[in-house]
């Protein structure tokens, strides 16, 4: 569990990092959203046949981090519509 929360935050940071401009979004929005894109990349790999969904590897790794870079773009556009 705590590898899972981890790898959720790095994977997290890693889309920040990828996605230009700044983001307003807190350590746990980014944990948040880390995770959510950790398990669609671990689907994504379990789908294609590459691993199971809690194994760690390079396209379920990828993927993830593609996911985590789509959601912090869909959260972004959610908190500039609210403010």
């Amino acid at each position: 569990m705590i590898g899972f929360i981890v790898a959720g935050l790095v994977i997290g940071v890693l889309a920040r990092l990828i996605k230009p401009g700044k983001q307003r979004l807190s350590l746990i929005m980014t944990l948040l959203l880390g995770l959510a894109g950790s398990v669609i990349g671990g689907l994504l790999a379990n789908l294609l046949g590459t691993g199971d969904i809690f194994e760690l590897n390079v396209i379920g790794f990828i993927a993830a981090v593609v996911a985590a870079v789509l959601l912090i773009g869909v959260a972004e556009s959610v908190s500039n519509r609210r403010a």
